[in-house]
């Protein structure tokens, strides 16, 4: 059975003059690993999270403001609409602007995976020209996508049968590894240690296969959960509405908290996720402090 994949961006695909409309669904399986909720022993009710001030005051949505920290103890309050009128518009548009070689991207500035489909069948040939022309050149191409009013580097290239896109980290975000590895020792390592360190190196090399590491915490606690339910471990816990408050539907909720205009994707067959571009033999690039 196809599994579901909510697609939660949409807009075009553009290089140069051709412009090739897309889709964005999340390459992570959001129940790979369980879940929990705290639950009240005694009671048997979810716990909540009350915002509160100095001294347990609860505080209103309408009196919080946000703060930025510029000095220890000293903050610039920010309002709602001062935000707002420096948040970037969600521009559909992921231009391409570069194109590198998988190896000059160092492992470290990859962020997060998507997985970028055509929306539509008439997108379908443009979109497969530019994954075989990417495959074939090798290449990985670089450009920005606004998300949720923030502007993101990513890089895009072919993997699988379709094209992955990963969000990769800023310059200014990765500290300087020169300066965090400033303290260790000169000293070389004697020769014959590092012969014994390259030959177990070479006797344990091999394709990467990433189906073959399991989560081991995962499955535990999934098979911790199963013994707890067949042991009649599972107990019912009150509802979080209060009597008389309002039901939210939740369906309704998820699509007002999408683009305008956007709706909760079809039922699609997933891709296979491919293993990202790693840099092997070129040295990683110097980078600034962050």
């Amino acid at each position: 059975m196809a599994e579901s994949i909510r697609t939660f961006w949409k807009g075009y695909l553009r290089l140069a003059l051709v412009a090739i409309p897309v889709r964005l669904v999340a390459a992570e399986r959001a129940e790979a690993t369980p879940k929990f909720h705290q639950i009240d022993r005694k009671t048997k009710q979810r716990i909540r999270y009350l915002k509160v001030s100095a001294g347990d005051k609860k505080v209103a949505n309408e009196d919080i403001v946000m703060g930025y920290e510029v000095e220890p103890g000293n903050y610039v309050l920010l309002e709602k609409d001062e935000l707002d009128a420096v948040r970037l518009e969600t521009r559909h548009t992921i231009e391409l602007t570069q194109f590198v070689d998988a190896n000059d991207i160092d492992p470290l500035y990859f962020e997060r995976p998507y997985f970028l489909l055509p929306d539509g069948d008439v997108a379908e040939e443009g979109y497969v020209v530019i994954r075989d022309a990417l495959r074939t050149a090798r290449k990985v191409a670089i450009g920005q996508l606004t998300l949720r009013g923030r502007e993101n580097l990513v890089a895009l290239y072919a993997g699988g049968a379709g094209l992955v896109l990963d969000t990769l980290r800023y310059d200014s975000e990765i500290r300087d590894a020169d300066e965090v590895f400033s303290s260790l020792g000169k000293q070389k390592p004697r020769a014959d240690m590092l012969d014994m360190a390259k030959q177990l190196i070479e006797s344990r090399s091999q394709p990467f296969d990433p189906a073959s590491f399991k989560n081991h915490y995962a499955e535990a606690l999934r098979d911790l959960v199963k013994r707890k339910v067949a042991s009649g471990g599972s107990v019912p816990v009150e509802s979080e509405n209060a009597p008389g408050a309002k039901v939210i539907d939740f369906m309704e909720a998820l699509k007002r908290s999408l683009p305008s205009g956007e709706a909760p994707a079809k039922p699609g067959k997933a891709a296979k996720r491919p293993t990202k571009p790693v840099a092997r033999r070129k040295p990683a690039p110097k980078r600034k402090a962050g």
